[in-house]
């Protein structure tokens, strides 16, 4: 059965259970996939998410190298975009 790509791009995607993750965000009909992913461990901003989403992090954001990540749809809170060149 072919799959329909819904979203590709660079995003930070929240799960359920408090998980953050950033990276290469596919999403088709069936999961959200993020490959070169990094778990977002501490945001290190005095201005939530968005601040990272527009800025990229600070000095002060955790991230953790976790390779790829399939989230279930059922699992994915919300996915927000921003620049991948702001997070090397």
């Amino acid at each position: 059965m072919k799959q329909e790509i819904v979203l590709k791009g660079f995003a930070i995607v929240v799960v359920t259970r408090g998980f953050i993750y950033v990276g290469d965000v596919v999403y088709d009909d069936q999961w959200c996939i993020v490959t070169n992913a990094r778990n977002l461990r501490r945001w290190g901003t005095t201005k939530g998410l968005g601040e990272l989403a527009l800025n990229g992090p600070t000095g002060e954001t955790g991230l953790d190298n976790v390779g790829i990540v399939r989230i279930p749809h059922h699992a994915v809170i919300h996915i927000i975009d921003t620049e991948a060149e702001k997070w090397d």
